[in-house]
């Protein structure tokens, strides 16, 4: 189960890294979609993908705080609900599905991460009997 959360979250990683990339990158111009959305709105969540990118594999890899890892797939699938429901209203269903499934693999992220198979070292500290 281990391996199979590391390979999704360097492919979510990857897949955000480049998406909120562009976002930040591209002039808003060339992002405009189906439904116009504000400039600074696009930035913010280009921003949080990257964020969300990094929270995927660092606190793991680094062995800080390893706790984040669901919390920032959580934060990713919000974005892809979002994501979906503007693909859906601008009549994109394709682009839609494959916000669906990009947010199931974020969900399945965010659940192993959190119960199934967390980060050595991220279990909650056992409580010392006898301290006080």
């Amino acid at each position: 189960m281990t391996y199979a959360l590391w390979i999704v979250q360097g492919l979510l990683a990857l897949l955000f890294l480049f998406a909120g990339g562009m976002k930040l990158v591209l002039p808003l111009e060339k992002l405009a979609g189906p439904i116009p959305l504000p400039g600074l709105f696009v930035r913010f969540i280009g921003v949080a993908e990257v964020l969300g990118a990094l929270g995927l594999i660092l606190p793991g890899l680094l062995r800080i705080r390893p706790g984040l890892t669901s919390l920032a797939a959580a934060g990713l699938v919000i974005i892809m609900i979002g994501a979906t429901v503007i693909g859906l209203v601008g009549g994109m269903v394709a682009v839609a599905l494959m916000n669906v499934v990009v947010a199931l693999l974020a969900a399945f992220v965010a659940c192993g991460r959190w119960r199934l198979a967390p980060h050595r070292g991220s279990s909650r500290a056992p409580v010392a009997a006898g301290r006080a």
